[in-house]
């Protein structure tokens, strides 16, 4: 029984937290909002400054009763982010305008005329979502196209004994088929213009999401220089180890946050979770630093060398028995017809009921046959037909003999070109010091238009950047999550784009109510328990019960009594001449000796002892 209350009150603390995880999500939002110094509006005062009106419609209505009403979810009050501390870049286009970035007028080279130009289009406007009226951002509106844009820093940044930090916002409102958000950031030259912005302008860093198909990325990729030759190669971060599917698909603000440190360490976090993290020197690919030996592009195999570990045996010789032209199966000669094998029954005969069609051409169709059937004389036969004997594996079988297998002694391993030291060679031991940078763009091509960008930072303080996220994105998710849908619209939602969740839902449902009834209503009756069942449980039982046992425990003593004397020769003679007193009282007063007890039967037993007779006749 208690198990059973056990188990029905972890169900019902299960289905309670199921009811209140939304509620607490919602709370723990708002709180998080409160936090940051965030207004969040209930606007129940709005209901109480419109109290006199309803109080109106109450004198009209008379007694009528209130209709329920629900309580509004909490309101978010947009506040755009104000940058505080070291910073090099900040942009939450909260103006409304494109001001102080600069639209690209190049052509893409190597690439048709008709798609050449970067003239995809950006706007300047809210989700068309939007949790928190006000707050603007930059959109790629359209599809198909090549669209490039960028800005000056406030200053160039320099890679030097400051981390650098770079984050900044993207949504998918309209989700993504094929195309990139990521963001460049571009090397300082005398050559750069930004209405000259391409593929192929000179960038220090590159990073943010990207997907095409069912390959999502995450790149961060930096342009390292060779110090010995100058040029530039691209170094690819190790990729993630963690899902990204959910931050392309959602629909929701994600913010995108890369942190290089001057001990050569990065970390890539989404939502302010890390993602993904390493060394420049260790995990990027190709490395940073070149082997120190190379193998010798002018070395060659010699034409004698044997890589052959093993050989055939070249002094075997085939034996004089072997038999190649054995075959691998023969009759069985012991096999014996079965008796009753029909063998002028064919197998199938033709169908006798069939009968021709009516538009059979045996001209284009050529001459009609009987559909086969099994021949029903064979069903009870041990089979139809010609009889043959089974075949079985031929034991004189060897196959095609071929000389077994020794060492090689000629062998000399696997040949590999000799080791040479690396002309190319470079230990670069600080990759962090990379080329300094002054300008950011977004230079994509994308099947999908309406990609959100928002509240771009740089900075070499992880504080300041923090604050930053907290004041912008952390206001979003708090919006966002204040306006989720209950825990039930979210399993409706799922069920209609996955109908297989609703045989979940069912059992998830049914299960619990199916345990409640087998376990309150089908419970077995207690039986009323047996003596035996008393002994072994030691339950209190009424006072008949007690006598019972009393009386027949003195049964079971007057029974050893009886064989006690039974066993004993001197009582068995004197047993036939006399009876004792004693015996008679005890046969004409059976109850009193039950009540007597033990110390009657050990007298009884005493007076028909032999030392007693001996005392009596001496």
């Amino acid at each position: 029984m208690d198990q059973r209350i056990g188990l029905l009150v972890l169900l019902a603390a299960g289905l309670l937290c199921l009811s209140l995880a939304p509620v607490s999500q919602a709370e723990h939002l708002v709180e998080d909002s409160l936090d940051d110094d965030v207004d969040v509006e209930d606007e129940l005062d709005l209901g109480l400054a419109g109290a006199d009106e309803e109080e109106l419609e109450g004198d009209i209505l008379d007694e009528a009763p209130p209709a329920p009403t629900t309580p509004p979810a909490p309101k978010v009050t947009y506040k755009a982010p104000e940058p505080m501390g070291e910073h090099f870049f900040a942009e939450s286009f909260d103006r409304g305008t494109l001001d102080g970035w600069v639209l690209s007028i190049a052509k893409k080279d190597d690439t048709d005329e008709e798609i050449a130009k970067y003239d995809g289009k950006w706007e300047v406007e809210e989700m068309k979502d939007s949790k928190l009226p006000g707050d603007k951002g930059l959109v790629l509106k359209s599809r198909a196209k090549h669209h490039a844009i960028s800005a000056q820093l406030l200053r160039p940044f320099t890679f030097d004994t400051q981390p650098l930090i770079i984050q900044y916002e993207v949504n998918f409102q309209a989700g993504i088929d094929c195309g990139g958000a990521y963001v460049k950031l571009l090397t300082q030259t005398p050559e750069l213009d930004l209405d000259q912005f391409v593929d192929k302008t000179p960038y220090t860093i590159m990073f943010g999401p990207d997907k095409c198909g069912e390959d999502y990325k995450l790149h961060f990729i930096f342009r390292h220089k060779n110090p010995k030759t100058g040029e530039y190669e691209e170094k690819h971060a190790k990729k993630p180890d963690s899902d990204l599917r959910t931050y392309y698909t959602d629909k929701k603000t994600h913010l995108y946050t890369l942190v290089l440190n001057p001990d050569n360490t990065f970390e890539v976090l989404v939502d302010q979770t890390v993602v993904n993290s390493g060394s420049l020197l260790t995990d990027v690919t190709p490395p940073v630093n070149p082997l120190a030996e190379i193998e010798d592009p002018d070395d060659h195999k010699p034409d004698d060398w044997d890589e052959r570990p093993k050989i055939q045996d070249p002094d075997a010789v085939k034996p004089e028995d072997w038999d190649e032209d054995a075959p691998a199966q023969i009759p069985d000669e012991e096999a014996v017809k079965p008796d009753g094998w029909l063998d002028d029954e064919p197998e199938y005969i033709g169908d006798p009921e069939a009968v021709k069609p009516e538009d059979w051409d045996e001209d284009m169709d050529g001459e009609w046959e009987a559909p086969q059937i099994p021949n029903s004389a064979c069903e009870t036969a041990p089979g139809c037909g010609a009889w043959k004997r089974p075949m079985i594996d031929n034991p004189s079988y060897k196959g095609k003999w071929k000389p077994p297998m020794i060492d090689n002694p000629n062998y000399q391993g696997v040949w590999k070109p000799r080791k040479i030291p690396n002309p190319a060679f470079f230990e670069d031991l600080h990759p962090f010091r990379m080329s300094p940078f002054n300008a950011v763009g977004l230079e994509l091509w994308s099947m999908t238009s309406d990609i959100f960008f928002d509240n771009f930072f740089i900075t070499n303080d992880r504080n300041t950047a923090e604050r930053w996220a907290n004041d912008g994105w952390g206001l979003k998710k708090a919006a966002e999550g204040a306006a989720d849908p209950g825990l039930a619209t979210q399993m409706l939602n799922a069920a209609e784009e996955r109908p297989w969740l609703w045989v979940v839902y069912v059992l998830t449902v049914a299960l619990p109510l199916v345990l409640i009834v087998i376990f309150c209503c089908t419970g077995k009756k207690k039986s009323a328990a047996t003596p035996a069942e008393y002994k072994k449980t030691d339950e209190p039982q009424p006072d008949v019960k007690e006598e019972e046992e009393e009386e027949e425990e003195k049964e079971e003593k007057e029974e050893k009594a009886e064989e006690a004397e039974e066993s004993s020769p001197a009582a068995e003679e004197k047993s036939d001449k006399e009876e004792s007193p004693a015996e008679e009282e005890e046969a004409e007063n059976d109850e009193d000796q039950e009540a007597t007890g033990d110390e009657k039967l050990e007298e009884d037993v005493l007076r028909r002892s032999p030392r007693n007779k001996k005392v009596r006749k001496d």
